[in-house]
C-alpha cells in the first residue's frame, strides 16, 4: 500500500498540535489562565451548594408542565458545570475589557468543552439504556472536542487515508467508515428498539387480538425494524450490499452451524405464537416444571412458579417435549383428592358429607358439581376419591387441595365418620398353656408364662 497520503496527513496533524502547544506553553498567560480556571471551579461549586441549600427547585416545579419540569431538573443536575461556564465567561470578559491584548485561548477552549459536555449529557438523557447513553455521549463529546481544538479535519483525513484502508471486493473499508457505521448502527438500533417498545404497547391495547397474536405481531415488528435500521445505515454509508454477498454468505453458513440451537429456539418461538398452543397467562407443565407462562421471548419462555422461581425454558422444548396446557381451551381444571374412613362409617353418608365440605370452599367451581366415589374396600378402611373443579389454576393447586382436605376433616368429624389411621391394624395373641389363643395382657411389663413360648414352632 502507498503510505504517502497517510504520512502527509499525520505530519499535518502533528504540526498543528505542535504549533498550538508551542504558542500556548511558552506564554506567561498559561499559568494565569490555569489559576483562573481553578478559581472558577471553587466559585462554581460554592454557587451550586448555596443554591441547593436555599431552594429546592425540584419541589418548586412540581406543578409545572412536564417539559419545563424536565428542563429544570436537568439544569439542577448540572448546576455546578453551568455555574462554572458562567464564571469563566465573566472572567474572560473582564480580562478582555481591562487588559490590553490578553491571551484567553485556554479559557475559550474550557468554555466550549464544558458547554459541549453539558449540552450532550442533557440531550443524551432521553436514552434510557445506560450503555448506549455512555457510548453516544463519549462519541459526541469526542467529535465536539476535536472540532473545538480544530483537529477534526486532520484526524478525519488520517482515518480515511488509503494507507490504513482495506479493500474487500470493490469496497474500501477505512477506520473512519467503520467508526461512522458503528456509531450510526448504535443510534439507529436504539431508535428501532425504542420504536418497537412503543408499538408493542400500542398492539397490547388491541383487545380483539389474542395474547399470542399480540406477542407475535410485536416480535415481527421489532425484527423488521432492526433489519430496516441495518439496511438504512449501510446504504447511507455508501456500502453496496451486493459487494458483501459472498462474505455474508460464508458468515451465514458458519453461523448456521454454530448457532443451530439459537435459530431453532427462534423458529420454535414463532411457531408457538402462530399456532397459539401456548400463550402468556396459560398454566402449563413441561418436564418437571409447572407454572404460569409469563414472557415469551425470541429464545426462551419464562414460566413463573408458585414458590417465586422463574424458569427460562428454551422454546425448542415446547416443540420436542410433551407439554400439558391446563388452560388451553378452558380455565376449568379437575382436581382429585383421596381419603379413607373406617369400616364402621356409612359410605353413603361419607359421600354426601364430602361433597358438602367441598362445596364450602370458595375456589371450588359450582358447576360441574363435586363428586365422591367409593373406589375400593381396603385392607383396613374404605377408600374414597373426591373430584372437584376449579377455574383459576394459576392461583395454585396444592393450596386448594389443602383447603378441601381440612374441610373434609371438619365435616367428617361432625358426621361421626372416622378417618382411618395409616397402615393396617394388627392384633397380637399369646398362646395359653392349653394351646388355646389368649389375648395379650395389657401390662407390657408383666412376666410371660413359662410355657408361653411353647408351640408348634418352638424349638
Amino acid at each position: 500500500m502507498d503510505f504517502s497520503d497517510f504520512h502527509d496527513a499525520l505530519t499535518a496533524l502533528l504540526e498543528a498540535v505542535r504549533h498550538t502547544l508551542r504558542t500556548e506553553l511558552t506564554s506567561v498567560w498559561l499559568p494565569i489562565q490555569l489559576g483562573l480556571i481553578g478559581l472558577a471551579v471553587i466559585i462554581a461549586i460554592g454557587i451550586a451548594v448555596a443554591i441547593r441549600k436555599r431552594a429546592d427547585l425540584v419541589t418548586l416545579t412540581m406543578g409545572w408542565p412536564p417539559y419545563l419540569r424536565m428542563i429544570v431538573r436537568a439544569l439542577v443536575t448540572y448546576l455546578a458545570p453551568i455555574a462554572f461556564i458562567l464564571v469563566v465567561m465573566a472572567i474572560r470578559a473582564a480580562l478582555r475589557a481591562d487588559v490590553l491584548n490578553p491571551r484567553t485561548y485556554l479559557l475559550g477552549v474550557t468554555i466550549s468543552l464544558t458547554t459541549a459536555w453539558v449540552v450532550i449529557n442533557i440531550a443524551a438523557g432521553v436514552i434510557q439504556n445506560r450503555f448506549v447513553n455512555r457510548v453516544v455521549t463519549v462519541i459526541a463529546w469526542t467529535i465536539a472536542a476535536l472540532s473545538i481544538l480544530r483537529l477534526l479535519d486532520p484526524v478525519t483525513a488520517s482515518l480515511d487515508s488509503p494507507a490504513v484502508s482495506l479493500m474487500v471486493g470493490g469496497l474500501r473499508l477505512s477506520p473512519l467508515l467503520l467508526l461512522k457505521t458503528t456509531a450510526l448502527l448504535l443510534i439507529t438500533l436504539w431508535g428501532a428498539n425504542a420504536l418497537g417498545n412503543f408499538l408493542d404497547k400500542r398492539v397490547q391495547t388491541f383487545t380483539d387480538l389474542t395474547p399470542s397474536i399480540q406477542v407475535l405481531i410485536a416480535k415481527l415488528i421489532r425484527i423488521a425494524l432492526m433489519i430496516l435500521a441495518v439496511v438504512i445505515v449501510l446504504n447511507s454509508m455508501g456500502i453496496d450490499l451486493s459487494v458483501l454477498a459472498l462474505f455474508s454468505g460464508a458468515v451465514g453458513v458458519g453461523l448456521g452451524f454454530g448457532l443451530q440451537k439459537i435459530v431453532s429456539n427462534l423458529v420454535s418461538g414463532i411457531i408457538l405464537l402462530a399456532d397459539k398452543s401456548i400463550k402468556p397467562g396459560d398454566v402449563i407443565s413441561v418436564g418437571d416444571h409447572f407454572g404460569r407462562v409469563g414472557n415469551m421471548g425470541a429464545r426462551y419462555t419464562s414460566v413463573d412458579t408458585r414458590d417465586g422461581r422463574e424458569y427460562l425454558i428454551p422454546n425448542e422444548d415446547f416443540i420436542t417435549q410433551r407439554v400439558a396446557n391446563w388452560t388451553y381451551s378452558s380455565n376449568l381444571v379437575r382436581l382429585s383428592v383421596k381419603f379413607n374412613t373406617t369400616y364402621d362409617s356409612d359410605p353413603r353418608q361419607v359421600q354426601a358429607a364430602a361433597v358438602t365440605a367441598t362445596q364450602s370452599i370458595e375456589r371450588v367451581a359450582k358447576k360441574p358439581l363435586p363428586s365422591c366415589m367409593l373406589s375400593a374396600f381396603g385392607a383396613s378402611a374404605l377408600d374414597f376419591e373426591l373430584w372437584f373443579w376449579i377455574v383459576d389454576p394459576s392461583a395454585g393447586v396444592a393450596n386448594v387441595k389443602s383447603d378441601v382436605l381440612l374441610a373434609l376433616w371438619d365435616t367428617l368429624d361432625k358426621q361421626d365418620a372416622k378417618i382411618a389411621k395409616p397402615g393396617p391394624a394388627r392384633v397380637i395373641y399369646e398362646l395359653a398353656p392349653n394351646g388355646e389363643p389368649q389375648a395379650a395382657k395389657d401390662d407390657p411389663d408383666s412376666p410371660m408364662p413359662a410355657d408361653a413360648g411353647k408351640g408348634p414352632f418352638a424349638s
